[in-house]
């Protein structure tokens, strides 16, 4: 069969802040799955600059008896624009969907979009390669565990699928079918890899071990390097960003990567995500010492208060000193920062920020809260009547889409603005940028967050 899997046009306000353009991951695992048995194409709106009709020529021209679409909440709109077309092109194929927005609201996306067949839920290779099966030898759907779809008018929720046990036995990603030259990272040609699934921890505001089984599950070590190996080795990149949620979860099992990646003296160098109380000066040193050039930290507020209604389970002493132990180790700090908490008033705002700047960071990262079909925050909010809008095109996480008891959307706008511009207009961190010839990204950042915070405004006017 042909399979066509597609990334819907979308551009994203916070990886255009970050300047990231990066490879539908999730969508070359699928291909993975079944391009020994199947015709597999992936079309990368994002970074091919194609239009819907791009879209179109494209699906003409391949003729796939099956259209899959990956989708997020603020991309949903898009998604269903793709869906749409595939069904015009040919009303026979089957279209299906996944993601974690359709993955918690799957019979509202059956219902909002008559063009999608079948939603595929969380953890999608499994199903996905039962699934292509199914249709391609006329099984019946309801057989396939972790899928929502439609028979006759009437919507049909199949048995749950079980998480992946072993995470090695998933064939890596068809890199080889993604324009792969043309995904960077502030500029240098770079590669993903996800080397662990879920979470342990309860953010409220973060779905992600819900849609991963309420586990953390982690790939070997020799398998992660080997990964490593093929991109740098096939591809000739040498640039890497481990997009776990937590990479430094376990500490034994990074420093075994690090070994591996020394081992086999891997010219690379690689970024990655830790939880500021799972990092310490030893495992700073020896992650250094493999190529790690920077850690991106989730810092979220300068509140404990607010800190600890999130489920986090962080404190403010655990950020600063963590920071403090990556920049001794030699390794540049990315802290994210969430404003717009249900507590949150101006002053809690204003510490934040002013916490960003006090705190030795080499980047920031902004947002507004946002929340998500599938967190604790979203049924927060529609339980207390928080939600501003069911537009899922403003849950980009630089957008107020949340009533608060002390702030007022505008308020929060100015917040946004007022953070990005004084972090990145500071002396210390603008001649730095002006040093290291990074002028682009203070320029890239600022005009991204005026150009969406005004566009709001007058989506705001418009309505009035």
């Amino acid at each position: 069969m042909r399979v066509c899997l597609i990334s819907p046009p979308y551009a994203s306000a916070v990886k255009s802040v970050v300047g990231i353009s990066s490879p539908p991951l999730g969508l070359a695992y699928l291909a993975s799955m079944i391009k020994d048995e199947h015709e597999v194409k992936i079309i990368d709106s994002n970074v091919l600059n194609y239009g819907f009709e791009d879209i179109k020529k494209e699906l003409k021209n391949f003729g796939p008896d099956i259209v899959g679409i990956t989708s997020t909440t603020p991309s949903i709109y898009e998604a269903y624009k793709v869906a749409d077309i595939a069904k015009k092109v040919n009303e026979n194929c089957i279209v299906v969907i996944g993601g974690p927005h359709v993955t918690f609201l799957p019979e509202e996306v059956l219902m909002e979009c008559k063009s999608i067949d079948i939603v595929v839920l969380g953890e999608g290779e499994e199903t996905f390669r039962e699934l292509v099966n199914a249709v391609e030898r006329g099984l019946p759907l309801e057989d396939v565990k972790g899928i929502t779809f439609r028979k006759h008018e009437k919507i049909v929720v199949t048995k749950p699928r079980p998480p992946i046990k072993d995470l090695d036995e998933i064939p890596f990603p068809s890199l080889d079918i993604l324009p792969v030259e043309k995904y960077e990272l502030q500029g240098v040609k770079y590669m993903p890899i996800m080397s662990s699934r879920g979470c342990p921890f309860r953010c409220y505001f973060c779905a992600s071990s819900r849609i991963f089984g309420g586990c953390w599950r982690c790939r070997s070590p020799k398998n992660v390097v080997e990964e490593i190996e093929l991109i740098h080795d096939k591809f000739g990149i040498r640039n890497i960003e481990f997009v776990d949620d937590t990479f430094t979860l376990s500490e034994r099992r990074v420093e075994e990567i690090c070994k591996e990646i020394l081992k086999e003296r891997l010219d690379i160098s690689w970024g990655a995500s830790s939880r500021v109380d799972s990092i310490n000066r030893e495992l700073a040193e020896k992650m250094r010492k493999a190529g790690c050039w920077i850690v991106y930290l989730g810092i979220e507020s300068a509140s404990q208060e607010i800190l600890n209604k999130t489920g986090k389970r962080i404190t403010v002493d655990q950020v600063i000193k963590a920071v403090k132990t990556l920049k001794e180790a030699g390794i540049k700090v990315l802290g994210s920062f969430i404003l717009g908490f249900p507590e949150e008033t101006v002053k809690t705002a204003e510490q934040t920020i002013a916490l960003a700047k006090k705190l030795d960071l080499d980047y920031a990262q902004f947002s507004i809260l946002t929340p998500y079909p599938g967190t604790s925050l979203y049924e927060y909010a529609k339980k207390n009547d928080m939600l501003l809008t069911r537009d899922w095109s403003k849950f980009n996480a630089i957008e107020p889409v949340m009533k608060l008891k002390n702030i007022t959307p505008g308020q929060l706008r100015s917040l946004l603005e007022k953070a990005y511009l004084t972090f990145y207009m500071r002396p210390k961190i603008f001649w730095r940028f002006i040093k290291q010839k990074q002028f682009h990204i203070i320029k890239r950042t600022i005009k991204t967050v005026i150009k969406y915070l005004r566009t709001y405004v007058l989506s705001l006017q418009s309505l009035s």
